[in-house]
């Protein structure tokens, strides 16, 4: 089966009595326009998205007829869980990850990111509230500025920090 865009999510759609199929994915795979996999009852899909950022998330439908409907379930994986105490620690938890181009994650005043045993010995270190845990990874920030700035404007963290630190 060929699926080329998803039609919504399970949270606005009407199940009219059809039977919900669910095509498993892992966090890193919601946002590859090409991939070839198998639903839990074993219906082979293949996804082929023309449009560019094509982020698929948990609940979002891709298939539906008469009788079923096929819809994404996000795995849980191994995660680092950091819950910053001040937006200041936000700031910074949030550049540590962001200077090693890791995708970042947040759900419930937690932020997310997938185990990386180096990234987690950092952060521990550096006094910050970090567990491991199992989570799912649905909810990624999301941000338009440059890192390491490399453009003539100052960046998000820069601007975050005069905003925490200001000038004496």
């Amino acid at each position: 089966m060929l699926i080329k865009e998803k039609i919504g999510n399970l949270n606005f759609f009407a199940l009219h009595n059809r039977k919900i199929d669910y095509l498993l994915l892992e966090w890193y795979e919601t946002n590859k326009r090409i991939l070839h996999k198998k639903t839990l009852a074993g219906v082979e899909v293949v996804l082929k998205f023309l449009n560019e950022n094509q982020q698929l998330t948990e609940g979002d439908i891709i298939y539906e007829d008469d009788f079923s409907i096929i819809v994404i379930e996000v795995k849980e994986c191994d995660a680092i869980i950091i819950r910053p105490r001040t937006m200041f620690e936000m700031a910074s938890v949030c550049y540590e990850i962001g200077n090693k181009h890791l995708p970042v994650f947040y759900h419930q005043e937690e932020i997310l990111v997938a185990y990386e045993t180096p990234l987690f010995q950092l952060l521990s270190s550096a006094g910050y509230d970090v567990n491991g845990g199992k989570r799912k990874l649905v909810n990624p920030l999301k941000t338009s500025v440059s890192p390491h700035g490399h453009n003539k404007q100052s960046s998000l963290f820069s601007k975050i920090m005069k905003l925490t630190n200001p000038p004496e």
